[in-house]
């Protein structure tokens, strides 16, 4: 999510360490800011606005107290893409079905 020009991580879950603390209950679903360099968010911005893409975190791991996201740019498919997509997924099925009739009468 973006708001007035800095990227927010939203709605992922980030268990706290257990050595963190004892006596504060964290939030682990709590919106988070993404610490980057102004350019790099800029170069961001400008792929998801103007290119149609999605920011999608692909990994998180601990390092020292922060915790870091490995962010990649995505583009979903495009509506002829999940035409041929479900065709291909309803042949592979029929084509199962017709692998266990045969191998059942032989």
């Amino acid at each position: 999510m973006v708001l007035q020009g800095e990227l927010f991580l939203v709605g992922a879950q980030i268990t706290p360490l257990i050595q963190a603390s004892t006596h504060v209950v964290a939030n682990d679903r709590r919106t988070r800011k993404l610490l980057l360099h102004r350019n790099q968010i800029d170069v961001l911005m400008g792929r998801i606005q103007r290119d149609g893409y999605t920011l999608i975190p692909t990994a998180l791991y601990w390092k020292g107290n922060k915790v870091k996201a490995e962010l990649a740019l995505a583009k979903g498919k495009q509506a002829h893409d999940k035409r041929e997509a479900s065709k291909e997924r309803d042949w592979n099925r029929e084509k199962q079905r017709l692998l266990r009739r045969d191998n059942k009468n032989a």
